[in-house]
């Protein structure tokens, strides 16, 4: 069960959909929320501060360092006082940190006392930043000890998800999140398996064997063809609006999320994405 859930915060669009994401979340998990803020020393530091001083006109002081500092840490502090303020109106636990250092290291340091990581696909930088996912959203997903759940820049109350189930250990874990969210959220689930050759259901028959045990309504879905394409493509002509799936590197399902697909993938399914290590 989702206790504690962490929300990365830089005061982008993307981060105040993952803040709605994460509240609506709380309320029906009955969970904790831990706002967090990330003051980068990289850009504090090196080339960045003498290209970005020169651009405004003006040679970097001794102390420019302490002051640039001290500007971002006000601001972070008034990005979790909103979030504390959101939070309060929701009637729900909350705790908030401004941590310094390097961005994803930082959350992915936090969320060893989260159950979850809530957080946008693109962050402040959007706009200088190539591709649908953000370097820093990218760097959380490979390195996150905890689940991540990828939203869009926009909230909408999932209402069909879908599971892609490979066997493998983070799909398996994938497919306990996915049920505990079906039953928790009384939704109903479709469970598929993908595989470029014959059809072979026996994914399929694990799956099933696990999932009956929570009373869930269940539909199971062979896919034949290329995993990544024909579950993307499922995905949008079955109207699934949240996508729940392990990223291990054993499959080729990971390519949709860490590979070179990446960008075909995030501009077809627009929804959130759950994803289990």
């Amino acid at each position: 069960m989702i206790k504690n859930i962490l929300i990365p915060l830089d005061g982008s669009t993307n981060g105040l959909a993952a803040l709605e994401y994460g509240i609506w979340l709380a309320k029906r998990f009955g969970s904790g929320l831990i706002g967090m803020n990330v003051v980068d020393v990289v850009s504090l530091e090196g080339p960045f501060l003498h290209d970005i001083s020169g651009s405004l006109g003006f040679e970097p002081y001794l102390n420019f360092s302490t002051k640039m500092r001290e500007v971002l840490e006000a601001r972070g502090k008034a990005i979790l006082s909103s979030f504390e303020e959101e939070c309060g109106k929701a009637n729900l636990v909350c705790e908030t940190e401004v941590a310094f250092g390097i961005v994803p290291n930082e959350i992915c340091a936090k969320a060893k006392v989260a159950d979850i990581i809530v957080m946008g696909r693109r962050g402040v930088n959007a706009k200088f930043e190539y591709g649908m996912l953000g370097s820093t959203t990218e760097s959380v997903i490979r390195r996150s000890p905890k689940p991540v759940l990828i939203v869009p820049d926009s909230f909408r109350e999932p209402k069909n998800p879908l599971l892609a189930y490979d066997g493998s250990p983070s799909a398996s874990r994938a497919m306990h999140s996915a049920a505990e969210w079906a039953q928790t959220l009384a939704l109903p689930l479709t469970a598929v398996s993908a595989s470029s050759t014959e059809e072979d259901n026996s994914l399929l028959r694990e799956a099933e064997g696990y999932l009956k045990t929570y009373g869930l309504k269940v539909k199971y879905v062979h896919l034949k063809g290329d995993p990544p394409a024909v579950i993307e493509k499922y995905y949008k002509e079955n109207g699934h609006d949240l996508l729940f799936m392990g990223t291990s590197h054993h499959s080729r399902i990971v390519e949709m999320v860490l590979g070179s697909t990446t960008e075909h993938v995030m501009r077809k399914v627009d929804g959130p994405f759950f994803l289990e290590r």
